[in-house]
């Protein structure tokens, strides 16, 4: 019996038939809709013809997954890979590549251009993102006009705009809007309440509009207080272990649990393993086991034994399973690949999940609608909500998708139910002129044509649109503004008492009977540092060698007392904040797990002077913070977190409206004008001459990297000169590494000659930062050094646990700093005018390639799917 047919939506008949005529497309549709299917039709197009089609990416992920849909589809000789990892038949009629791998391309004019028919742009809305944004308009601009571009993204809501652009740059362009999802969806509120067992679940919308019943679960309603003493607020956010357990019992398994913490998504992994939470047959688990082997069978048991592979084998063999950027590849993947065939149903993911990869669930849970950026929190954007619940509802499978928010104090009801509702999610360009760009538009147009293709980005054109549409919510905020200011004003006093709370706060966090004062003691040390321990055991003094941010958020300290005795510390074994007595330099190079060097510390720390210890710690602060504001009169309002919510919404807006004021500001500075900038900071370092490329110039057009100017910079200085392949490896990871955790990154300390070349490479960016500055250009971010000794390691042959063990970088850090280096490595071996330098670079890139980095690097069949 023959199959039916498939039978197509009316978007995808549309973009076919538009296809089939010639035209370019745009086509903007939910996740999981089925926009791949237009993009396989203009690939069946292009081989039919025998001509080429390219289908780019954003990350290397969905390149490797696409690559393996495509092989299924046309067979192994037809199917092309190009990342930074792997060039698997660049030649073939179809290649899948990074959009970056397209630009670069492009730009060099490569021979893999000719016969090319189409352009498939997956995740064309990317080209908002800050950092890797703009390559994507850089390859709609520059692409050769006979290429037809096929641009699929997610729902937004000025596609129209998009499209206008796309047909004005790249000529017929047909536009293709969807906004109905495939399998419908539900949004949920889910609420604790003390008065009552089980947890409240109800509909955030009731027939588009807020649910009459959401408001009464607002933090103000408080009041339960079963027995004597302070009343307990009667709603609380409900338990992980609990959340499943519930949509279990309402039949929305598989679920994706979405939590913005790395260390979160692992510790309610391990919650449920110990609260016993089964959701496996016997089959399952065989099935999950056999996935697990195969997918790790490319990492060494010593490997395995420091990833801990035994206790995250237990988890997912029990159905539950973690997914966050802190994982290795390998562990990602069998992740993914045990959700797909329905053997684990839950996942505790971070966002990163919500990008692209396949992994449709029943229902998809957003524990909070807050998340930290590094330096705030930040309430979710409608474009947001809209990516992580876009993973609810698997076509062909639910007849409906659920996605359930759970209850905060920190959020009213009218806010979650505002952004459950809210249909605006604009998309932006974050095109902006930088020094490789600028190189090749020298290299490859005239000047006034050089120009006119600037003016001709994404970026421009909502600028020359948008200043009316800008000027119009500067209205509307001044009046918002004015409505909350009349509001607070018949409470004087509310900004006072909000820095008397937020004092409060900070007084709890150093409280030194608290544990976050201790964490936040402990976190601040570094190598170097002399220290008094209050612990088990208890030292007067003791040199600190390393401090690492383990799993699950432990931190271990390894120290070495004036016996050469060396005592590690974990974060449970300190009972009172440590006190630093004195800081010393430690030797160099810094060997901090060699048994010779531990004495030459413990030697420096007998020798140093140390002030004596405090015999007890202060106190009395938290207390003084407490009865502040508790007597403040605001405190006593019935209204008083209302007023609050005020408060910071007026604070907010203000903040708003300062911001768009200088967005219509900048209006005027035009990326012409931006790009001539550049162009003056570059012949100020002998890169261009009137409209030519020196010498320089041509290595700065072949540096695709954010810090190419300095790369090329040292280069040119000799500062990558006469180095062995670990030590080069060590500089340039300088470049290349970027700390994000709140924990300080560990201290690097070269011997002199390399901590030289360090200091050089720290000059030329610092110099570049003031050439810039004087230009009103972006800063290049300076050289950080929170890598380089486990480069150097690594390229030089050490082992992943004797490199890893008391650091604070986790395995999928490791392999994701790994590989960008190596990309950068690649790049100056293929750029270096000194053969020696080019020589030792690559020999780098090679020796870094290996282990847990060359294993998550090849590409598997997955089977083929709709997204």
């Amino acid at each position: 019996m023959k199959p039916e047919p498939l039978r197509l939506d009316r978007f995808q008949e549309e973009a076919i038939a538009a296809l089939d005529d010639g035209a370019s497309v745009l086509v903007a549709a939910p996740t999981g809709a089925g926009k791949t299917l237009v993009a396989e039709h203009a690939i069946e197009i292009a081989l039919r013809e025998q001509r080429k089609a390219f289908y780019t990416t954003p990350i290397k992920a969905l390149s490797n997954q696409k690559y393996g849909d495509l092989v299924g589809q046309h067979g192994v000789e037809s199917v092309g890979l190009l990342t930074g990892d792997n060039a698997i038949r660049g030649d073939a009629p179809v290649v899948v590549m990074t959009t970056e791998v397209l630009r670069n391309m492009i730009y060099s004019e490569s021979s893999l251009l000719s016969g090319l028919l189409y352009v498939v742009l997956d995740e064309v809305h990317y080209l908002q993102d800050a950092y890797r944004g703009p390559v994507w308009e850089e390859v709609i601009v520059h692409c050769p006009a006979s290429v037809k571009l096929v641009c699929l993204s997610a729902t937004v809501s000025n596609a129209t705009e998009l499209a206008d652009w796309l047909g004005e740059v790249r000529g017929e362009t047909a536009t293709i809007l969807e906004t109905q999802r495939p399998v419908g969806l539900t949004s949920l509120y889910l609420v604790g309440d003390r008065s009552r067992p089980g947890y409240h679940l109800l509909p955030i919308l009731v027939d588009g509009r807020p649910n009459p019943e959401g408001h009464r679960f607002d933090s103000r309603n408080r009041g339960h207080s079963p027995g004597r003493g302070r009343p307990r607020p009667r709603f609380f956010s409900p338990r992980r272990v609990a959340t499943v357990e519930r949509l279990a019992e309402e039949a929305m398994l598989p679920v994706i649990y979405f939590i913005f913490s790395r260390a979160a998504c692992d510790e309610a992994m391990r919650r449920c393993v110990e609260e016993g939470l089964r959701l496996t047959d016997s089959d399952e688990r065989l099935r999950i086991r056999e996935i697990l082997t195969e997918r790790t069978d490319g990492l060494s048991d010593s490997d395995l034994d420091f990833l801990d592979f035994d206790r995250w084998a237990v988890g997912m063999e029990t159905g539950v399973a973690a997914h966050h950027a802190g994982m290795v590849p390998a562990f990602k993947e069998a992740v993914e690949q045990c959700f797909a065939e329905g053997l684990v149903k839950v996942v505790f993911a971070t966002e990163t999940l919500a990008l692209g990869i396949n992994m449709p669930a029943r229902a998809v849970v957003i524990e909070r609608l807050t998340k930290f950026t590094g330096e705030t929190h930040e309430f979710l954007t409608p474009g947001q909500y809209t990516q992580l619940t876009g993973r609810a509802g698997r076509r062909g499978i639910d007849s409906h998708g659920y996605a359930v928010v759970l209850w905060s104090p920190f959020v009213d009801f009218g806010r979650l139910a505002s952004l459950v509702a809210s249909r605006s999610f604009p998309l932006s360009s974050a095109f902006r002129p930088n020094y490789n760009m600028a190189a090749n538009l020298v290299r490859r147009y005239e000047s006034d044509e050089a120009h006119h293709l600037l003016n001709q980005s994404f970026a421009q054109f909502q600028a020359d649109r948008s200043v009316v549409r800008l000027e119009r919510r500067v209205e509307s905020l001044k009046r918002e503004i004015s409505l909350l200011e009349e509001q607070l004003g018949r409470t004087p006093g509310i900004r006072h008492y909000r820095e008397l709370v937020d004092e409060l706060e900070r007084e709890r966090v150093r409280r030194p009977s608290s544990r976050a004062s201790i964490e936040q003691a402990v976190s601040a040390l570094k190598p170097g540092d002399v220290i008094g321990i209050t612990g088990e055991p208890a030292v007067e003094r003791a040199v600190v060698l390393s401090v690492a941010y383990r799993r699950r958020g432990s931190i271990k300290v390894r120290c070495v007392n004036g016996e050469a005795q060396v005592i590690l510390y974990d974060l449970a074994d300190f009972q009172a904040p440590p006190e630093v007595l004195a800081h010393v330099d430690l030797p160099v190079p810094f060997l901090p797990h060699d048994a010779a060097y531990q004495h030459q510390a413990a030697e420096v720390l007998r020798r140093a002077h140390v002030r004596p210890r405090r015999t007890a710690p202060e106190s009395g602060h938290y207390e003084q913070a407490l009865a502040a504001v508790q007597s403040h009169p605001v405190h006593r309002l019935p209204g008083r977190d209302r007023l609050l919510a005020a408060f910071e919404d007026l604070e907010s807006k203000r903040g708003q409206l300062d911001d768009l004021e200088r967005v219509i500001g900048g209006r005027t500075d035009s990326l012409a004008r931006r790009f001539d900038r550049v162009l003056d900071l570059l012949d100020d370092w002998g890169y261009v001459q009137g409209w030519s490329l020196t010498p320089r110039g041509t290595d700065l057009a072949r540096i695709y990297h954010e810090a190419d100017l300095v790369v090329v910079e040292a280069l040119a200085r000799g500062v990558l000169d006469d180095l062995e392949p670990p030590e080069l490896a060590a500089i340039v990871s300088g470049l290349t590494y970027e700390h994000r955790s709140p924990v300080p990154s560990a201290d690097w300390h070269p011997e002199h000659s390399l901590a030289k070349r360090a200091s050089e490479l720290e000059s030329i960016a610092s110099d570049l930062n003031r050439a810039e500055k004087a230009r009103s250009l972006s800063e290049t971010r300076l050289p950080e050094w929170g890598f380089a000794a486990q480069a150097r390691a690594w390229a030089a042959g050490s082992d992943l646990d004797v490199i890893l063990e008391g650091d604070d970088i986790s395995g999928g850090d490791f392999v994701r700093n790994v590989k960008q280096l190596i990309d950068l490595l690649r790049q100056i071996a293929e750029c270096a005018r000194s053969r020696s330098t080019a020589g030792a670079a690559a020999r780098a890139a090679e020796a870094l390639f290996r282990g847990v980095v060359a294993a998550s690097a090849e590409p598997r069949p997955e089977p083929a799917g709709q997204r």
